[in-house]
């Protein structure tokens, strides 16, 4: 009897021991099968931008003859400056043509990178005259506005391609030596000028202005770059 009373009374004991038992396999089971903390992913390197493709010589020779343009439109290079700049631009075309005609319409490695430092003093070139004190100042007389708007034709006759630079530096030359006699008139007169100067004067514009449509519609023409393709 008094055992069976004990064999009773170490029953709860031993329920008690296999549930604690049990249920510490249960939670070393869960904390076991947890999955690790997920790590932040890397960023994937930003991928280096791409290189500009550099200018073909067309599309430089095109450059410049914009920014001459643009400047010769605004004033801020003289007929003389404009000359001077289209002499030298237009050597180097001669000098390109030449060497494409020996080369078989191409032009070697070395051909390119002299045309190539060409054009860079020619851009110094530009952008010197361009800041520099000398500026074409238009009075809003008739000689003066004569004289802008024979600057303007011969601005969009650069741009849009139909004056060459050779073109270009003669029809400037010309504007040069006409603003160089009404300097000088002007200066014998006290600052005015005759009627007899202001005749000769449009007469000799009258004559610019039919070279300036005579070399805007000839068969010379400058070349349009073909755009880049993009890389």
């Amino acid at each position: 009897m008094k055992f069976t009373w004990m064999k009773w009374s170490a029953l709860p004991v031993a329920v008690l021991m296999a549930g604690s038992v049990a249920l510490a396999q249960d939670q070393s089971s869960s904390g076991s099968q947890q999955a690790p903390p997920a790590q932040a992913a890397t960023p994937a390197p930003a991928a280096a931008p791409a290189e500009k493709p550099k200018p073909t010589v067309a599309q430089r020779k095109e450059n410049q003859q914009d920014r001459i343009a643009k400047d010769v439109q605004s004033g801020q290079l003289t007929a003389g400056e404009t000359a001077k700049l289209e002499k030298k631009e237009a050597a180097i075309n001669k000098e390109t043509a030449a060497d494409r005609a020996a080369n078989g319409g191409k032009l070697t490695a070395s051909e390119k990178k002299q045309v190539n430092h060409q054009q860079n003093q020619v851009s110094k070139q530009i952008y010197a005259d361009k800041h520099n004190a000398n500026t074409a100042h238009y009075s809003n007389n008739k000689v003066g506005q004569r004289r802008e708007n024979q600057q303007d034709r011969i601005a969009q006759g650069v741009q849009s391609g139909q004056l060459t630079a050779g073109e270009t530096a003669k029809l400037e030359n010309q504007q040069k030596g006409i603003n160089k006699q009404v300097a000088a008139d002007r200066k014998a007169n006290g600052g005015t000028l005759t009627a007899s100067e202001k005749k000769q004067i449009k007469k000799e514009q009258n004559g610019a202005s039919k070279n300036i449509h005579n070399k805007k519609h000839n068969a010379k023409t400058q070349p349009q770059a073909q755009a880049q393709p993009k890389p």
